[in-house]
C-alpha cells in the first residue's frame, strides 16, 4: 500500500492537493484589468484546511502566514458555490469505487448533533442540552464505513424525518440492488417507525431496524456482517475535524461545504492507503 504524504500536520497533504486541484474553478478577471497579485490557491487551500483542522475563527489565520484571512474565506466562498468540495468527495468515491468498488450490500444511516452557538440556517434547539441551539447532520456509509450522503437540519429534527434526505443526497450513482445482490441498511431504535420501512421497500432495501425495548444482547439475523459500528465510527473520523464539531457558520450552505470536505478528505484518504 502507498503512504500518505503528509506536510505538518495542518496543511492539506500533497496527494489530495494534486487529486483536487483539477477540481478548481478558473481565475476570475478582474473588472478593471488590474489586481493586487491572487494569492496562489495552495495557500487558500491549506488557511481552509486549517481552519476545518483546528476549529480556529478566520481571524487566527494572520498568525499563521499561510494566507490572510480576507483572501481565505472568499476563496472559500468562491468554491463552495463552486461545487468543490462536494465534487472532491464524488471523485474520490469514483476513485474508491474503481479500486475495491463501494459495499452497497451493508449501509448504515444515523445522525449525530452538534452545537451551533451562532445559530443560522437549518439549527434549531437541541432537546438534549437544554434547548440550546445545535444542529443535526445525518450521515449514510457504506459496508466499510465510508460516507455516501449526508443531510444537514435542527438540532430538533428527528433522525427518521432526515433518511429519505439522506438518501437522496448520495452523490455517486447507487447501483440497483437484485436478487443476487441485495442492499441492506441498518439502522437504530430511533428509526423504529413506519415511515423508515416504508422508505426501505421504496428504494429496495432490507432494513435492520432494532426496536425499541428490544433486548441488546440479541443476535442479530447476520452475525457476521458490518452493523451499525460503521457508521459510528465514521461519525467519530469526521469530529476529529473541529470546525463541524461546533458549528459557527451561520450560512448553511458554508457548514455543508465543510461537511462536505472532510467527508472528501475521509474517502481520499482510504484512496490513498489502498494504493
Amino acid at each position: 500500500m502507498g503512504r500518505l504524504v503528509q506536510d505538518d500536520g495542518w496543511r492539506l497533504p500533497d496527494e489530495l492537493w494534486w487529486r483536487m486541484e483539477p477540481l478548481l474553478p478558473e481565475r476570475p478577471a478582474h473588472p478593471l484589468g488590474c489586481h493586487n497579485p491572487r494569492v496562489p490557491d495552495r495557500a487558500a487551500m491549506d488557511a481552509i484546511f486549517f481552519v476545518l483542522r483546528t476549529g480556529s475563527q478566520w481571524q487566527a489565520l494572520k498568525a499563521t502566514g499561510i494566507c490572510s484571512p480576507s483572501s481565505a474565506y472568499r476563496r472559500f466562498r468562491e468554491w463552495t458555490e463552486a461545487g468543490v468540495f462536494e465534487a472532491f468527495w464524488r471523485e474520490g468515491l469514483l476513485a474508491y469505487d474503481g479500486l475495491v468498488g463501494i459495499d452497497w450490500s451493508w449501509m448504515s444511516a444515523d445522525g449525530a448533533m452538534t452545537k451551533a452557538p451562532l445559530g443560522g440556517e437549518k439549527s434549531g434547539p437541541n432537546p438534549t442540552d437544554r434547548s440550546k441551539l445545535g444542529t443535526k447532520r445525518s450521515l449514510l456509509t457504506d459496508g466499510r464505513g465510508l460516507p455516501l450522503g449526508l443531510a444537514v437540519a435542527g438540532a430538533n429534527v428527528i433522525d427518521f424525518k432526515l433518511l429519505e434526505q439522506t438518501l437522496e443526497a448520495v452523490v455517486v450513482p447507487r447501483p440497483e440492488p437484485t436478487p443476487a445482490h441485495p442492499q441492506h441498511l441498518c439502522l437504530d431504535k430511533g428509526y423504529d417507525y413506519d415511515g423508515p420501512r416504508q422508505l426501505g421497500y421504496d428504494y429496495r432495501l432490507t432494513t435492520h431496524i432494532r426496536r425499541r425495548g428490544e433486548d441488546r444482547t440479541a443476535t442479530p439475523a447476520h452475525p457476521h456482517q458490518p452493523r451499525r459500528w460503521m457508521i459510528e465510527r465514521a461519525h467519530s473520523w469526521l469530529n476529529r475535524y473541529r470546525r463541524i464539531l461546533v458549528r459557527w457558520e451561520k450560512r448553511a450552505d458554508t457548514y455543508e461545504a465543510m461537511l462536505h470536505f472532510v467527508c472528501a478528505i475521509t474517502v481520499w484518504e482510504f484512496v490513498c492507503l489502498l494504493k
